[in-house]
């Protein structure tokens, strides 16, 4: 049932979960009959990258796939740091999570023998994704299990409330602290608890072009680094190489499952330029073909995804999502080929997690695209992200019910962060076009530089929290970005673009060793490395 905040019992026995997407709502669920508390920024099933995942979830449930081809797919992609142990554990999950998505009434697309019906995306050796109607797996299974969180009595659930600092003491959670998300000009509600889960997505709002919703904006990776947690691999950011450009802000996504049924990337001489780029062509990698993308529209010939003779009059029914995106942009994608640029989509970065998506801090656990496990590595292979999430969720969930829950410590009398009101729009989006600028596809030295300087700067000079975390996540992802001098998966470097085999290795770093990167930066000419990069 949907709670009001004011009824909220102040101090709780409840498990806290911060977040409606999918690891939220299935970490819930599997809690369930445990009392839970499920906190979500927008309406349930509004405002989560999740509900708006058009290819679907990687598993290998058709007849002659295994858990061992996906995994070694999804290690071939990932740049040389993929956990291998982490990612065939959850290959080999997969078909449990699936079965537990058809239990809560996903309705995956069949074939006519009633068989999950799979499909192939880009990198991956089989057809592996199960669908709904094509494009629309995301906004399904949050739509069921939305319905199936407002059906479970145990748990509690208040929506309109964002997390803006963690209550920690003694390098144990304590709490929250929680603002309304239509008035942040509010007084700050706190909440006492020791156990809490986070699952409040990604990073991709911190960009000028970004295919997440506005709630995907890095504020819970900034509240677990603002409590001493540690981050895993921030530099890498994956960009979509096919959002549709039509102005609109997030960017459609046209999704990678029509590059799976032949549609081909062209330039405005309708010449397809990814085949002398890799042997997969328009399959290849995503941080290839993005790359790919990018380059075409830098020189000057634009990028287009051409589904006309792949599949023509078909597409409206085959991916009806991405047909209603064009036709509201005026593009008919039957006959016209559709506009693209590369658009940040996923973080294989986030707060660093066990096996178990327990984080570095006691009573905190981290699941969904603001934790990373070492599946992904440097790139995410397409699909994965789904997968990962129901897996954590319920690994999560199985670990937070295997103990008891401590009872909850007293409130502190001061607020953990008293900044408030709206962030200025302009400042915002000169965050954002900084991020896309300096720390987008291809990145270099100095630009890097400017942005690590830039966001600390205004990390300290913010006078709202949102601004402030935003530019705390950014600091993470700058800060790194510009200590990994070289190349590797998604993280393009200009000035250093060969991977260096000494640093084939995950990054592990913290808040403070980006502060102590940004002080360098403005006070020397020849900063140091971060010491996780050197080799």
């Amino acid at each position: 049932m949907t709670s009001n905040i004011h009824n909220l019992t102040r101090s709780t026995d409840d498990v806290v979960i911060v977040g409606g997407g999918l690891a939220g709502l299935f970490c819930a669920l599997k809690l369930s009959p445990r009392p839970v508390t499920l906190i979500s920024a927008a309406p349930l099933g509004q405002g989560a990258s999740s509900a708006w995942a058009q290819g679907g979830i990687a598993a290998a449930v058709a007849h002659g796939d295994s858990p061992e081809a996906h995994a070694a797919d999804t290690i071939a992609v990932g740049g040389g740091i993929v956990d291998e142990a982490i990612a065939l554990g959850i290959a080999r999950e997969a078909g449990l999570r699936i079965h537990d998505l058809l239990a809560y009434g996903v309705p995956f697309d069949r074939d006519l023998e009633g068989r999950l019906a799979v499909g192939r995306e880009a990198a991956h050796s089989a057809r592996r994704i199960v669908h709904v109607r094509g494009d629309g797996a995301g906004a399904a299974i949050i739509a069921a299990l939305s319905e199936a969180v407002r059906r479970t009595p145990s748990i509690r659930l208040i929506e309109g409330f964002v997390a803006e600092a963690l209550l920690t003491e003694d390098g144990s959670v304590t709490g929250l602290q929680l603002r309304e998300a239509g008035n942040l000009a509010a007084t700050p509600v706190m909440i006492a608890s020791r156990t809490i889960v986070l699952a409040t997505g990604g990073i991709g709002h911190l960009y000028a072009v970004t295919t997440n919703p506005t709630e995907a904006n890095g504020s819970g990776l900034a509240i677990a680094a603002r409590a001493g947690a540690l981050i895993a691999d921030p530099e890498f950011v994956q960009f979509h190489p096919t959002a549709i450009m039509t102005g609109r802000d997030p960017a459609p996504l046209a999704t990678e499952a029509l590059r799976g049924e032949g549609a081909t990337l062209i330039n405005a001489d309708g010449e397809r330029f990814m085949a002398p780029l890799h042997p997969l062509a328009e399959l290849a990698p995503r941080d290839i073909v993005a790359r790919g993308v990018f380059a075409e529209i830098a020189a000057g010939r634009g990028a287009f995804l051409d589904a006309r003779q792949a599949l023509g009059a078909r597409f409206a029914d085959k991916f009806p999502t991405v047909h209603a995106s064009c036709i509201a942009a005026g593009i008919d994608p039957a006959t016209q080929a559709i506009p693209i640029a590369p658009a940040v989509h996923y973080h294989m970065g986030g707060i660093a997690v066990d096996t178990r998506g327990r984080s570095s801090i006691d009573g905190l656990w981290a699941g969904g695209e603001v934790s990373s496990t070492g599946m992904h590595g440097a790139n995410r292979l397409a699909s994965n992200s789904l997968l990962e999430a129901v897996v954590y969720a319920a690994r999560i969930a199985e670990d937070i019910a295997g103990q008891a829950i401590p009872s909850p410590a007293r409130l502190p009398q001061a607020l953990a962060t008293p900044r408030a009101g709206a962030p200025d729009a302009s400042v915002v989006k000169r965050l954002r076009a900084m991020m896309s600028a300096n720390v987008g596809v291809i990145r270099e030295r100095d630009g890097l530089a400017d942005a690590v300087r830039s966001f600390a700067a205004l990390e300290h000079a913010a006078t709202s929290i949102v601004v402030r975390n935003m530019a705390t996540a950014a600091l993470l992802v700058a800060a790194s970005a510009w200590s990994r001098r070289e190349s590797r998966g998604a993280h393009c470097r200009a000035d250093h673009p060969a991977e260096v085999p000494a640093l084939a290795r995950r990054t592990m770093t913290s808040l403070a060793e980006a502060h102590d990167i940004a002080d360098d930066l403005t006070e020397h000419s020849t900063p140091r490395i971060a010491q996780s990069m050197i080799a």
